[in-house]
């Protein structure tokens, strides 16, 4: 019920540099080739998506963007070389990164992550400020009463808690917020600064739902 912090960006380790170099005047990435190309994931309409829309429009770049239904035949073709970059979910791309099969450019947090703390930051790799995390929540429908939502609130903090449970999620690359942040009204204001961080994008690329 919080923030885990996943995604980062990757590509194939045989493809031409995607970064020739970060211009720290001009503050925009310097690309070392034309017509790159790179994939959402998840389809049109997705997080995967907003994120791409967003790398374009913070780097001042352009690139297309190549829809997949899901993460396994895109990771594939990262691999084989049809596509160039991709930005997901690090439980989804780590296994190829430690087989050598990625290339991972950086982790779109703060911090690095603890599965693969070898992998940069955005701000050390010359994109300050350019997060997102994946995050999960559990909702009831509205009008449930305060103290059900108390109980399940309750029983996800328990199991957030327990050694086995923290370890999977460990090395899923996923990471478990803070206890203060594992409540109703945290969950509330994260999902409410996600709305205000992302509509305007959505609204802009004028992406609707499918």
């Amino acid at each position: 019920m919080g923030n885990v912090r996943l995604s980062h960006l990757a590509d194939n380790p045989t493809a031409p540099a995607f970064v020739r170099y970060w211009s720290k005047s001009g503050q925009r990435w310097i690309f070392g080739r034309d017509g790159l190309s790179a994939f959402d994931p998840n389809g049109h309409a997705s997080r995967a998506h907003g994120c791409l829309l967003r790398f374009q429009a913070v780097t001042e770049t352009h690139f297309q963007i190549v829809p997949y239904r899901g993460a396994a035949p895109a990771l594939q073709d990262v691999i084989a070389g049809q596509v160039d970059i991709i930005i997901n979910q690090a439980a989804n791309a780590l296994p190829q990164v430690r087989d050598g099969k990625l290339k991972a450019f950086a982790v779109t947090s703060k911090t690095r992550m603890a599965a693969a703390p070898e992998i940069p930051t955005v701000d050390e790799a010359g994109l300050p400020g350019f997060y997102i995390s994946i995050w999960r929540g559990l909702w009831a429908p509205k009008g449930t009463h305060k103290d059900i939502i108390a109980k399940l609130n309750a029983a996800v903090v328990v199991a957030l808690a327990d050694p086995a449970v923290r370890e999977r999620l460990a090395g899923m690359g996923e990471e478990i917020p803070l206890r203060e942040q594992q409540a109703p009204e945290a969950l509330g204001a994260l999902q409410k600064a996600e709305i205000e961080k992302w509509w305007p994008i959505i609204k802009a690329a004028n992406i609707k739902g499918e």
